[in-house]
């Protein structure tokens, strides 16, 4: 019976102890003040590439494609698709900037691996949570699903040819403005993020303007392209579906020509799409589909000049 008195005793001085160490243990925790965050924890350097061998089970020799893969069609080894560095960081609390290079550039079908600019710009918002924010500097133009998705994300090794041809490597000069509520915002980074193919955050409303001559090119004309945009991805039960409308319009001035193929007078021709796109994410399967209609140049093979022509696709 003693003995049963010394156990119980035991018991709960050590259980009073433990108690005790476990209160002061939580106190020392909570007034651990937390280390101030270094300059340079808010940048980041990373990057990816891609290798490719396109004439396994090729069927085409003659497919050529200039704004496509270049190491497609006969004669065509192993490619160095992109090598891209990715340096970005928040400068403050509202201004972000992003900068990429690509050192796997193709000028053309002969001259491979060169260093180019893909992106430069700075995200600027106006207010606490960064909803409304303006891109300034060379960007994707927000037009499309497809042609918004980093092809770190994107499951086709290509984009669409419909959508994608309306601007060379997605990208132009210019501002544009993005608007999205903080709760969609976490939403399209969860999109990226957790594997659903996502297109990233370019807001639920976007609207801007651009030089209108592709990437890395100079403007030439003193007419900007426009453009705007709308997606919203929708949560109903266990899926997501975005539907997206978008247009642009502008003149672009065709300075690149092979022998022999004439333009108008001025080389100008009108420039303009809209689109609509439908998205349903992979949970566990997706579909997505896009379209548009518009005018723009286009070589006529008959007259052997380049022509504003109506196209869809």
């Amino acid at each position: 019976m003693h003995n049963l008195r010394y156990l119980c005793s035991a018991a709960l001085v050590l259980v009073s102890w433990t108690l005790l160490f476990a209160q002061a243990e939580n106190s020392t925790a909570e007034q651990k003040p937390e280390p101030p965050k270094q300059w340079y924890q808010n940048f980041s350097i990373r990057g990816y590439a891609q290798v490719r061998y396109n004439r396994l089970l090729e069927t085409n020799p003659d497919l050529k494609c200039e704004q496509c893969d270049r190491s497609w069609g006969d004669k065509g080894g192993f490619f160095i698709r992109r090598m891209r560095i990715i340096f970005s960081g928040q400068i403050s609390k509202n201004v972000y900037f992003y900068i990429q290079p690509d050192f796997a550039s193709a000028p053309s079908s002969s001259s491979l691996n060169f260093a180019q600019l893909r992106d430069a710009y700075f995200d600027v918002g106006v207010d606490k949570d960064n909803e409304f924010r303006f891109r300034i500097g060379q960007s994707k133009v927000p037009f499309g699903f497809e042609n918004l998705q980093s092809s770190q994300n994107r499951l086709p090794l290509d984009r669409n040819d419909g959508l994608n041809s309306a601007l060379s490597n997605e990208r132009d000069i210019g501002v544009f403005f993005y608007w999205a509520p903080k709760e969609i915002r976490q939403r399209f980074s969860m999109l990226v993020r957790d594997g659903f193919k996502g297109s990233g955050d370019y807001g639920v409303f976007a609207f801007g303007a651009f030089n209108g001559q592709t990437a890395n090119r100079p403007d030439l004309n003193d007419e900007l392209h426009i453009v705007a945009r709308f997606s919203y991805p929708f949560v109903i039960g266990d899926q997501i579906i975005e539907p997206g409308i978008q247009a642009y319009t502008g003149q672009f001035v065709v300075n690149t020509l092979s022998n022999g193929v004439g333009t108008s007078p001025n080389a100008s021709y009108l420039d303009e799409r809209a689109a609509i796109t439908m998205v349903l994410y992979p949970r566990p399967f997706g579909i997505q589909a896009e379209y548009n209609v518009g005018r723009g140049p286009e070589f006529n093979k008959n007259t052997g000049i380049v022509e504003e022509s109506a196209l869809s696709g």
